[in-house]
């Protein structure tokens, strides 16, 4: 099951820069994960500074 990213989302970019796939994208308002890519390693949710990021 993959991550999501919820609209508290601050784009930061502080998980794009710790997802090892590189499942993360900038969209209009927030980073959106791609769930066909994200292996669910909970990586990007540890880095998170306002934890907008759970699993689906």
């Amino acid at each position: 099951m993959a991550h999501v990213i919820s609209d508290e989302c601050i784009m930061c970019a502080a998980c794009v820069e710790e997802c090892p796939v590189a499942c993360i994208t900038e969209g209009d308002t927030q980073y959106i994960i791609d769930p066909d890519v994200c292996i669910d390693c909970g990586a990007c949710a540890t880095v998170c500074p306002v934890g907008c990021i759970s699993v689906e």
